[in-house]
């Protein structure tokens, strides 16, 4: 048979199916792992209610600290990740003239998207934005 009928193996496909399996064992040995601990941790907290009952309400609050932070971090990101970019599709602007009247423009729609405008800064849903914590 000649050289160029055998199969080529691809060195890519099998470094990445063996990178691919090592992490999966890893992370199964990891999950494996965290359940081992979690059941030997379970006696213990079940001796002592007030511990049990002490950790539930930690970790609550730490749950509430970090969620009341985040509408405010969303309200001020910026929609249009392209935007301030020579590649930004909403950059541009169609005219149509209708009839006597002003042309109209897509400008208006897009105009703020294609500035970098955040959530807080568009017309409506930054009224809405208003009643969010942050």
């Amino acid at each position: 048979m000649a050289q160029h009928a055998h199969p080529k193996p691809h060195r890519i496909s099998r470094t990445l199916l063996r990178t691919a399996l090592a992490v999966s064992a890893a992370g199964a040995a990891l999950a494996g792992g965290g359940a081992a601990t979690a059941s030997a941790a379970e006696p213990a907290l079940a001796a002592t209610p007030d511990r049990g009952d002490a950790t539930a309400s930690a970790v609550t609050g730490i749950l509430e600290k970090s969620v009341s932070g985040a509408p405010g971090a969303v309200k001020g990101l910026q929609l249009n990740p392209l935007a301030k970019t020579p590649v930004d599709p909403l950059a541009n602007e169609v005219r149509v003239p209708v009839a006597d009247f002003k042309p109209v423009s897509t400008k208006t729609v897009t105009g703020r998207l294609s500035q970098g405008a955040a959530l807080k800064d568009m017309p409506v849903t930054g009224e809405a934005t208003r009643v969010l914590p942050g």
